[in-house]
């Protein structure tokens, strides 16, 4: 039976077959998937490097309206620190002075740049700071005021998170991962991506691009590949990558628009490709590294100014291998670089120098330390210049953290360093920033002045030749905290919750009340002596137990525990007892005064300290009541309640033997064993009544007004 649907190939037609159609892509719909993911791994992956042209110079000359095609180079004490590109056209760089630049260009502008004066509390602008190194520190606050503008107008373009991902790699330069926002522009852009895979498998290929040429705008692109062409159809990531180009060229419109700075910019498949881009072609353009032009675009590079091949580990390679061209090294294999250089600096240094790099764009990189220091050329001599430098560092280290949200509480650091030199002798102090407290400039600047007190205090701190403070040990603050004044209300707030019960009668009790256990008075926790001892001027709680009666009414009372043993008429709340005028409260049926009843429960209304003895029949699983006394307690108390009982029925006997002692003195010496064995027999037979957990047999008649309850009948 045939199949009423077409046949669809799972794979790209030949072309030997005659076909006229254009193959498939080489990007399966699970790389799509990744794409939306910024996945490190994923080949139609798109990053940007930001690079801001000569920023420090830009930042002075837009401070300064000066004309863009005017030089202008910052100046530092005697030295350049940036320069701008109309004033490198005459040759000038960061390794002369100003002296040398002067002659080089005549019409040159020198801007020094901001510093803290000794004694000031802020920083400024002075025009004689380069004669004045002694009592000034260098301020670079202006230019991160104007790389926090930047970045912020950044996070305005692009889409908001989790789509956008920035990294703020340096005061002038930025990453960008666009590879969510690249997959939704695709997604919109050409409907035939949206749908499944066929035969709902990812890894299918995609559909080809309809697109056969690209407009690349004004982009820089690098040549391709010895093997590639331009006259070959794009793919997917050459769409891709010509929709990041179109959202980074947004990005600089828009800096440049709003904050008149221009900036050059880099688009490739990972962060080290981008870097190398940005600053491939300068000022104000954008580079392009295709896929298809990688090998083309590193092989012109020595591969000392890829990142992190610098340094030692680059002379290292120029020494074991001789040379320092990509170019050359590409015909190194893998195993000859891992077994010169280490299976893993071997394995990572062949795939660098290839392109790959799956590092991630970090949306937020985290800062361990802030230094601020100084070094004072002549040295200091009093504590009194040392006082006034700290007050500047920490004024400097302050603005820092103000950027990092101390203020805010989202980090904050947790330790002070101070260095102090003398001589070649270089001492330092630590102390921790008190977490307790609100971060200011008064608070660091007393921890600064204590750790400075301990250095002078171990003498030796003069002439003092340079001073350095820092803070570190950065942690995340703790966020949404309530204050205990938000657990708490005055006033009519107060009022209002309390409850309006009062004169609503005795049927509803308060809601405190209902839920405050009973309370009960402690007793006596003498031991098993006290179960001896009859205490002066008291009742004895069982006597009608062991044969000890008063009258009829006296033996009502033995119904609950006597008032000085266990509960007094009012204890120490004002509450009244559950023995009122003479009468017991009702624990087994109707109270005998239904008028001390209801002036109970008034009392206890008004009261909310007091509870009264709940009735037998509604007791919880949780209270027992005895058989023998009645009285109500917990179930914890019942071994130790009829542990009681026992020790008076021993107590009862022993005096019973004392009589009998008394008797059997006057009787033949024959019946002295038989004494001893009816006395032994009587206390195990009341030791096992008094164990029984339903004693039923009672050892005392049913009084007036109670009645026997039928558990488990």
């Amino acid at each position: 039976m045939s199949s009423s649907q077409p046949f669809i190939p799972s794979s790209p037609l030949s072309p030997a077959a005659g076909n006229t159609q254009r193959r498939k892509s080489r990007f399966t719909f699970r790389h799509l998937a990744q794409l939306s993911l910024s996945a490190t791994s994923c080949p139609l992956r798109v990053i940007a490097h930001v690079d801001l042209d000569a920023f420090y110079a830009q930042c002075e000359m837009v401070r300064l309206s000066v004309p863009e095609d005017k030089p202008l180079a910052v100046q530092q004490w005697q030295g350049l620190i940036a320069i701008n590109y109309p004033a490198r056209k005459s040759g000038l760089n960061r390794h002369i002075t100003t002296t040398e630049a002067r002659k080089l260009c005549p019409e040159l502008i020198m801007q020094h740049v901001a510093t803290w004066k000794e004694g000031d509390a802020m920083w400024a602008y002075h025009d004689d700071a380069f004669k004045q190194m002694a009592t000034h520190k260098v301020s670079l606050d202006p230019y991160r005021l104007e790389s926090r503008k930047i970045l912020a107008l950044m996070k305005e373009v692009l889409p908001e998170p989790p789509i956008q991902k920035v990294e703020k790699a340096g005061i002038d330069e930025v990453f960008l991962d666009l590879s969510a926002q690249i997959h939704s522009v695709l997604i919109e852009r050409y409907p035939e991506l949206s749908g499944p895979p066929p035969y709902d498998d990812p890894s299918e290929n995609l559909p080809p691009p309809p697109t056969t040429a690209l407009d690349w705008n004004t982009d820089a692109l690098v040549d391709l590949d010895s093997t590639e062409t331009e006259d070959d159809d794009p793919d997917w990531d050459d769409i891709a990558m010509l929709i990041g180009s179109e959202i980074v060229r947004s990005v600089r419109a828009a800096i440049r628009s709003k904050l008149k700075y221009t900036c050059s910019a880099g688009v490739a498949h990972n962060k080290m490709l981008a870097k190398l881009g940005s600053a491939h072609r300068k000022p104000n353009q954008q580079t392009i590294v295709r896929n298809r032009a990688i090998q083309q675009f590193l092989g012109d590079f020595k591969f000392t100014k890829i990142r992190n091949l610098g340094g030692k580990l680059g002379d290292q390679v120029v020494e074991t291998f001789g040379t320092d061209s990509v170019r050359e090294l590409l015909s190194t294999s893998i195993e000859q670089m891992k077994s010169k250089l280490g299976d893993d600096t071997g394995s990572w240094v062949y795939h660098v120098i290839r392109g790959d790099d799956f590092s991630e764009v970090n949306s937020r990189t985290q800062i361990k330390s802030m230094l601020s220091a100084k070094s004072f050329r002549p040295s200091i001599n009093t504590p009194e210049q040392a006082v006034r430098w700290l007050r500047i560092f920490v004024a400097d280290i302050f603005s820092r953290l103000v950027e990092e949200g101390v203020l805010e509480n989202k980090r904050r650091p947790k330790t002070m360093n101070l260095h102090h030199r003398q001589g070649g002798q270089m001492r330092s102090r630590q102390a921790p920033i008190p977490q307790g407290r609100r971060m200011d400039e008064d608070m660091l600047f007393d921890l600064a002045q204590n750790l400075l007190g301990q250095v002078i205090v171990e003498g030796k701190a003069w002439p003092c030749a340079c001073l350095q403070l820092s803070v570190g040990g950065f942690e995340d603050g703790v966020t949404n905290n309530r204050g205990i004044g938000s657990f708490l209300v005055t006033g009519k707030e107060a009022k209002a919750l309390k409850p309006t019960m009062r004169d609503s009668g005795t049927d509803h009790a308060p809601l405190a009340e209902a839920v405050r256990p009973e309370k009960r008075r402690k007793l006596d926790t003498d031991g098993i002596q006290k179960f001896f001892v009859k205490k002066q001027g008291s009742r004895d709680e069982h006597g009608a137990d062991f044969g000890i009666h008063d009258d009829f009414a006296d033996a009502v009372t033995t119904q609950v525990p006597s008032i000085e043993d266990s509960v007094d008429p009012k204890d120490s709340s004002g509450c009244q007892s559950p023995i009122i005028g003479g009468h017991t409260s009702n624990l087994g049926g109707q109270s005998s005064d239904p008028t001390s009843t209801e002036t109970q429960a008034q009392h206890n209304h008004h009261n909310p300290r007091c509870t009264s003895i709940p009735h037998v029949h509604q007791s919880s699983i949780t209270t027992y009541t005895c058989d023998r006394c009645k009285k109500i307690m917990q179930m914890a108390e019942k071994e130790e309640h009829q542990d009681w009982h026992f020790a008076r029925d021993l107590q009862t006997q022993e005096r019973a033997s004392s009589s009998a002692a008394e008797l059997s003195a006057r009787r033949p010496s024959g019946s002295t064993q038989s004494a001893v064995e009816s006395r032994g027999s009587s206390l195990l037979a009341k030791k096992h009544i008094v164990n029984a957990p339903n004693n039923s047999s009672g050892l005392k008649r049913v009084d007036k007004g109670q009645s026997k309850l039928a558990f488990g009948r």
